[in-house]
């Protein structure tokens, strides 16, 4: 019967089909080698959504396994060495093969961060910005890179093989060539140009969708993600949640959770998560990035024109660039800096984040220390990221941290206020700029600086110890200092780390690492478990921070706690916590001014101007963040009066 349909084989021997199958569904088809068929029965969704009967037409099989209800059509070359699971539809693809031995993308090494090498990340399905931090960075530990090396080279051996998987409800449209592709289950793949040696990592709950014109070669691409829209893909990692489009361009790349990337250029970059570029002529080069957002025109360079583009550059946590900023690697910016104008001297800001990096006539970095931390867009952040996780996988590789005031950033903020109170006391008066580590800032910035300093660290400090004493008062005295017991679940230690976007204490990150050289973490369930064990006990290793680190700040010492200390800490907690609200919501304010109205009332009477502010962009009196700062200040007397009550009624 198949024969009269135009169908066949070079050995007929070798092709078997399920009981029930329906031969009449197959017509015009040519079978090589061994060929499994499933049941042709029903219909599948095809990838532009059309309902279509099952069946094979117009192609070429050899040595596939083809699952049940699968439509094929219109094969151009043929389809070799693949497994093909159930409800798969595949129409017009030119050519889809897997060569003997392939791996699938597992086993590319990514030359990251630094052209010339060095910093090689192994690409490989589990990859996680945790894992790959690791291997990138920290090379002056070459037992631990072994060991990071040794797990990721044993994973690729898992999945070498001679035929490639095409999971279950996978739809492939309108794509010329896939070569060396492993498709993960409900996978939408809508007329790309070439994908070759790569996985397509995908689930029914979290679909990953690859589109028009994009070409990709030597991938790995995470559930949920999306690349789109003319992207061209090479040596890279695209995380969960991803989304990579817009004919932009990528080589040597990291991409980890939720990055966005549209339109701009990537090489050899550390895109942590929430990495976000959007715009034409940005160019991201040999940088490690996270929670970052590049402005228009943004790029770097790393070649000085000596020994090659051998240069990297940080920019640290929550890091903006302003349009058509610059910045000559090598270089640092400390976390939540905004940088702007074009930057040809290097610099290290790392331990003044918070800061505005400014560059004057003659390219060099003027600095404003900490002057961020009151600004609406720092205090948003830490609330958008979470609200913005597209992550849809059952487990999600990266380990986030999303907090924008930790012992990360706070500690930084005490090494910066100590700097700062250093060259104001040291500088000569009569001195206008003094630089620190290649950045300028002027001489009355020091003590403003300071000054900013100062509330970020006291807001933040104060926050934690009342939000825990809130439910300890009402144990009584011996809860509360239960609450500053010698002994605790949490590890003091005095440095946090940015781990590719977890947060935690330095010497957990030394723990970790030293089980790693000895071998006692030697898989990735391991690495995994170990990274699920620090993430569980942050809270508490945080609480150890802030008890250590407040008593120094405050000059208490919360083992001998009183209810005059309790007193105290409220009264303060309601002065600085005010005092920050309010300078917050001055911040957001300024969104409604006068300034902010210029060219609204186009073309109307001088009413016209208000009037068409107010339709566009409301009043500040709707707007949902400064009815949140209005929300905060209206409870927090009442919050803090009911703690004092309870600390009389109880103590």
């Amino acid at each position: 019967m198949l024969k009269g349909q135009s169908c066949s084989a070079r050995d007929w021997g070798t092709v078997w089909v399920e009981e029930g199958f329906n031969p009449v569904r197959v017509r015009n088809t040519h079978f090589a080698g061994t060929v499994k068929l499933g049941a042709l029965r029903g219909t599948v969704s095809s990838a532009a959504g059309v309902e279509k009967i099952s069946g094979i037409f117009n192609a070429y099989l050899e040595n596939c396994t083809v699952g049940r209800d699968v439509r094929i059509a219109n094969v151009g070359v043929h389809i070799g060495n693949y497994e093909i699971g159930d409800g798969v539809c595949i129409e017009d693809v030119g050519i889809l093969e897997t060569a003997a031995g392939s791996t699938f993308g597992n086993g590319v090494e990514v030359e990251v961060l630094n052209e010339g090498g060095g910093r090689e990340v192994i690409l490989f399905d589990e990859l996680s910005a945790q894992f790959a931090y690791l291997l990138c960075l920290h090379r002056y530990r070459p037992k631990l890179v072994e060991g990071l090396q040794a797990i990721a080279r044993g994973y690729v051996e898992t999945v070498r093989g001679d035929i490639g998987r095409i999971g279950a409800g996978v739809r492939i449209q309108s794509t010329k060539e896939i070569r060396n592709v492993h498709i993960g289950a409900g996978a939408v793949i809508a007329g790309a140009g070439s994908l070759v040696n790569g996985t397509i990592l995908s689930t029914a709950a979290a679909v990953t969708r690859v589109g028009q014109d994009v070409a990709a070669r030597d991938f790995i691409i995470a559930e949920g993600a999306q690349v789109t829209e003319g992207a061209i893909v090479e040596k890279c990692y695209v995380g969960q949640g991803c989304q990579i489009g817009k004919q932009f361009s990528a080589t040597h790349c990291l991409f980890f959770a939720n990055c966005e990337a549209f339109h701009g250029e990537a090489c050899s970059v550390f895109a942590g998560p929430y990495t976000v570029t959007h715009h034409k002529s940005t160019l991201l080069i040999a940088g490690l990035f996270s929670f970052y957002n590049a402005g228009s025109g943004t790029n770097q360079s790393n070649h000085m024109y000596k020994l090659g583009p051998v240069h990297e550059g940080r920019l640290e946590r929550g890091t903006k660039t302003g349009s058509f900023s610059y910045l000559m690697w090598p270089c640092r910016v400390g976390a939540f800096g905004v940088v702007l104008g074009k930057h040809t001297n290097s610099f290290d800001t790392t331990d003044f984040p918070f800061s505005h990096h400014e560059a004057d006539s003659n390219g060099r970095c003027v600095m404003v220390p900490g002057l961020n931390l009151i600004t609406v867009g720092s205090v948003r952040d830490g609330a958008k990221w979470p609200r913005r996780d597209g992550r849809q996988a059952g487990h999600r590789r990266d380990h986030l941290s999303f907090e924008v005031f930790t012992p990360y950033t706070v500690g930084k903020m005490r090494r910066g206020l100590r700097r700062l109170k250093e060259l104001r006391e040291t500088t000569d008066k009569s001195v206008d700029q003094v630089m620190v580590n290649g950045a300028f800032i002027k001489r009355p910035l020091l003590r403003m600086g300071g000054k900013f300093y100062r509330i970020g660290i006291e807001h933040y400090l104060l926050e934690k110890l009342f939000s825990r004493l809130e439910g300890a008062v009402q144990g009584g005295r011996e809860a509360v200092r239960a609450l500053f017991g010698e002994e605790g679940k949490g590890l003091y230690s005095k440095r946090w780390v940015d781990l590719g976007g977890q947060l935690m204490a330095c010497e957990r990150m030394s723990a970790l690492e030293a089980t790693i050289e000895s071998g006692e973490i030697g898989s990735l369930e391991q690495f995994r478990g170990a990274l699920d064990t620090i993430q569980a006990g942050t809270d508490e290793d945080e609480w150890a921070w802030v008890k250590a680190v407040s008593q120094e700040v405050f000059e208490k010492d919360w083992h001998r706690i009183e209810e005059g200390d309790l007193t105290w800490i409220a009264t303060y907690y309601l002065k600085v916590r005010q005092k920050f609200l309010q300078m917050v919501r001055t911040d957001a304010e300024k969104e409604f001014g006068e300034t902010s109205r210029l060219g609204f009332g186009q073309d109307g009477p001088a009413e016209a101007n208000d009037q068409d502010f107010a339709a566009v962009r409301g009043h500040s009196q709707s707007n949902s963040f400064i009815r949140e700062m209005e929300d905060c200040l209206a409870a927090l007397k009442p919050r803090v009066s009911v703690f004092l009550d309870n600390v009389n009624r109880f103590l």
